[in-house]
């Protein structure tokens, strides 16, 4: 399915348009157009369906399954999740919000969020193809690990509190009813379950569809587009003569670098091996592709419409510091 939003762009691009893929505007132009029309139809999609799934699911059945597990249980699910599901750090925005919603915990969230986006199967198929088992279980593993202790972090931050007001109302909305609901005595006059039709699920659904796009399409276009100028106009031959010498400052320096770039990891993949053969250090190149798919500053904009400032600062300070620890052991274990 993914396919058409690309033939969409090369049908534009290249035959509309009458330009060359061998040009910084052919290819920055391709670039925003599947992506812009990849995110912007997945973010109507996803959701409606969580919208519609919402509207008659258990909120308290999830939530109590999930706080009712140890909290290290709870937060390997939810890394776990983010690493089964093939969506970038854009499209993982609705179900961020589905499950802060829903109430769930927020470090689970937060794991979910910051695995979702570093793994994924088409990443691990394509790691394993290029650098082999070993590497690819260990960069899964790390990827996992980097989601379950910014879960354990937040969630001791108490990170609900920097949500966006209409996010963090929903949360404590949820978390006051099932206080009231608990606090109940057994001779309550037990009530009616509130039947829900299809009709009324739907357009529950495309209320909150139209709210919740309302709301984040113009920072899609936005970010896309700077992702799409860098990536079109930035020579990846900068990155390979200036972080390729190995010293430790080259770590941090490319984590930094690839905050302006949007990607996902599946495309990150080639250039890691593209950055490998041109000599770059593991552990450095490592560094410059997960700052491009998890910091990078794209997805902070779209972010910002779910987050407050201080959140978000904290889920980038965190990322920096996790990443550089990593490219620095890889540079020191290979």
């Amino acid at each position: 399915m993914l396919a058409i939003f690309t033939h969409l762009a090369d049908w534009l691009t290249y035959s509309v348009f009458q330009l060359s893929p061998d040009t910084s505007v052919g290819v920055g132009l391709h670039f925003f157009i599947e992506d812009t029309s990849k995110i912007l139809v997945l973010l109507v999609a996803l959701i409606y369906a969580i919208s519609f799934i919402r509207a008659s699911l258990s909120v308290d059945r999830v939530r109590d399954y999930l706080q009712g597990k140890h909290k290290g249980v709870g937060y390997f699910l939810g890394s776990m999740f983010g690493a089964i599901t093939p969506f970038c750090s854009c499209s993982s925005i609705p179900l961020f919000m589905g499950f802060v919603s829903a109430q769930i915990p927020i470090g689970v969230t937060i794991a979910f969020l910051i695995t979702s986006p570093l793994v994924n199967e088409v990443v691990v198929i394509m790691l394993g193809s290029m650098l082999g088992v070993k590497f690819t279980v260990m960069y899964v593993a790390i990827g996992m690990l980097l989601g379950m202790i910014a879960g354990v972090v937040l969630d001791k931050c108490q990170a609900h509190r920097w949500l966006q007001p209409f996010l963090a109302k929903a949360y404590q909305q949820v978390n006051q009813a099932s206080a009231q609901a608990s606090s109940q005595t057994t001779t309550a006059i037990p009530t009616t379950p509130q039947v829900i039709t299809l009709h009324d699920r739907h357009n529950i659904a495309a209320q909150e569809t139209r709210t919740i796009f309302g709301r984040v399409w113009k920072w899609v276009i936005i970010g896309v587009g700077l992702g799409a100028f860098i990536h079109g106009f930035v020579p990846a031959e900068w990155f390979e003569q200036n972080l390729a010498s190995g010293q430790w400052w080259t770590v941090p320096a490319a984590t930094l670098s690839a905050i302006p770039i949007y990607a996902n990891a599946s495309g990150v993949v080639p250039i890691m091996g593209s950055l490998l053969d041109k000599g770059m250090p593991i552990g450095t190149t490592l560094a410059f592709c997960m700052g491009a798919v998890a910091v990078s500053l794209p997805e902070f904009i779209m972010l910002k419409q779910v987050m407050r400032y201080r959140l978000l600062a904290a889920i980038a300070g965190y990322l920096l510091i996790a990443i550089s620890i990593t490219g620095w052991l890889f540079n020191a274990y290979y």
